[in-house]
């Protein structure tokens, strides 16, 4: 089992509430459990590896996708329902309680980030942190500070073995 919990060290603050560090086990409960997941995807998962995992991972639970960047072409013909959004958009319609969501049946109660380089999408969940109720997971292979939940700083080998396991567990 990856130890997705170790190596939390933040480089910059962004308030008082960071992400809590979580294993493949919590992760995947979240998943399972949500009543309206989303998984929202970004351009550095569209190396074959992490991109091959995120289609398991939506397959498994019948995930909606929400592609950001040039995400969007990995997931053409691959049998997953993927929408294109851009990522600052997204974060500000997650705020909005009223928000239809992607598919028009409403505003997501959790939703599970992959492929974002640190830095950038922890500006975006700035706002979803302190202005929502909705739930973040980071199942990046970079701590996210600003999401609710976060795996740590995962190696390339130990981030596919996590993602792997997750899917296992879904």
């Amino acid at each position: 089992m990856v130890d997705t919990t170790k190596n939390t060290k933040l480089f910059t603050t962004y308030g008082v509430k960071t992400s809590r560090a979580i294993t493949t086990e919590v992760a995947a409960k979240l998943i399972s459990k949500a009543k309206r997941p989303l998984l929202v995807v970004g351009t550095l998962a569209l190396n074959a590896e992490v991109l091959d995992r995120a289609v398991k991972i939506a397959k498994a639970k019948n995930l909606p996708i929400a592609a950001t960047g040039s995400s969007m072409p990995g997931f053409v013909g691959k049998d997953v329902n993927a929408k294109y959004i851009n990522v600052h958009a997204l974060g500000f319609y997650l705020t909005d309680p009223n928000w239809p969501g992607l598919d028009g049946n409403g505003n997501y109660d959790t939703i599970i980030f992959l492929g974002f380089k640190k830095y950038y999408i922890n500006q975006v969940l700035s706002a979803v942190k302190n202005f929502s109720d909705v739930k973040s997971i980071s199942i990046s292979k970079d701590y996210v500070q600003n999401a609710t939940m976060s795996f740590g700083n995962l190696s390339r080998e130990d981030h596919i073995a996590a993602l792997d396991e997750i899917i296992d567990l879904l």
